[in-house]
């Protein structure tokens, strides 16, 4: 980091854009996630007068703060205070592709997207490693199993060991086509946190560590396991009275071959189709089976992660 503080560069302008990410994959409970081909996508400018101008389009638009209150703002700021910094006004201007309170990481996006945005309102004054990017995403989100992805893209494991938050990237198999099936009702990830025990059984944690595991060996080499591979026994039956319409069709899927499971907290559906012709058949089940109609996603695994640019003067 610099010696000596910097003035914000007024009128500095960068351009950001995170991926949704899904956590879990059924077995890998608060370490596995993946990042997925649906974005926020966010333009962000430092204003020289202590003031805030915000405007979000797109998911859960009418719900988000347009005061220091918002997840984004309390995000650039924390990064901020971290590198000994007074952050600047800000303008942001904000479109949200991934779907909010849908188990698709919105709150981590949006961390994400504020800690990528002061890495590059700070550019040239302050530098971040990766791991200042996790350790300051994870500060604020709690946990890094979805800040993970969204940060570094991919299929990501992720810990916290004695330096701290920590995280592998690891390549999917070209194989996999990741379909995500989204209701138009919400969940709450700390109710659905609350449904589960305190203690599990032995028996059920070695049936998790097995098939996380195999999971890994599912997504990067064989995906004709990933069945097997996304059994989970710690969280997903605990949860199912919140949301039995999502219990209903991960249980239908599962029964005709698809690899289904809760994406994150719920309440939508991740289904990992062993190649891309099979996902239309899971939406045909999914079409089947409940009364809830589901918008379905057919996503790629996102390799990037979040990237900031500095925008041009005089680009659009």
């Amino acid at each position: 980091m610099a010696a000596e503080p910097q003035e914000a560069v007024e009128g500095r302008t960068v351009q950001v854009q995170v991926p949704a990410t899904s956590a879990n994959l059924g077995p890998g409970f608060d370490t596995l996630g993946l990042a997925l081909s649906v974005y926020d996508e966010l333009t962000i400018t430092a204003l020289g007068e202590d003031r805030l101008e915000i405007e979000v389009t797109g998911s859960g638009a009418s719900e988000i703060a347009r005061d220091e209150s918002n997840l984004i703002v309390r995000s650039i700021e924390h990064v901020y205070k971290d590198a000994g910094r007074e952050m600047p006004g800000l303008r942001i201007i904000a479109h949200n592709g991934v779907p909010h309170g849908r188990g698709l990481g919105s709150s981590g996006a949006a961390v994400t997207a504020g800690v990528l945005a002061a890495k590059g309102l700070l550019a040239g004054d302050v530098e971040f490693s990766d791991a200042d990017l996790l350790r300051l995403a994870t500060e604020l989100e709690g946990h890094p199993d979805n800040v993970a992805p969204a940060l570094f893209g991919g299929l990501t494991i992720a810990w916290t060991g004695e330096n701290g938050p920590q995280h592998k990237k690891l390549l999917v198999h070209r194989g996999v086509a990741p379909l995500v099936l989204v209701p138009e009702r919400m969940m709450s990830t700390s109710l659905a946190r609350s449904l589960q025990p305190p203690q599990v059984s032995r028996e059920d944690a070695v049936f998790n560590v097995s098939r996380t595991a195999l999971l890994i060996a599912a997504l990067m080499q064989s995906p004709e396991l990933l069945l097997d591979a996304t059994a989970d026994r710690l969280h997903q039956d605990y949860r199912a009275e919140a949301m039995p319409e999502t219990h209903k069709l991960v249980t239908a899927l599962r029964a005709a071959g698809f690899a289904a499971v809760v994406s994150g907290a719920g309440p939508s559906v991740l289904v990992l189709a062993d190649g891309p012709g099979h996902r239309q058949e899971a939406v045909e089940v999914a079409d089947s089976v409940t009364d809830t109609p589901w918008e379905a996603l057919m996503l790629a695994v996102d390799v990037r992660g979040g990237t900031v640019r500095e925008r041009a003067e005089g680009s659009t």
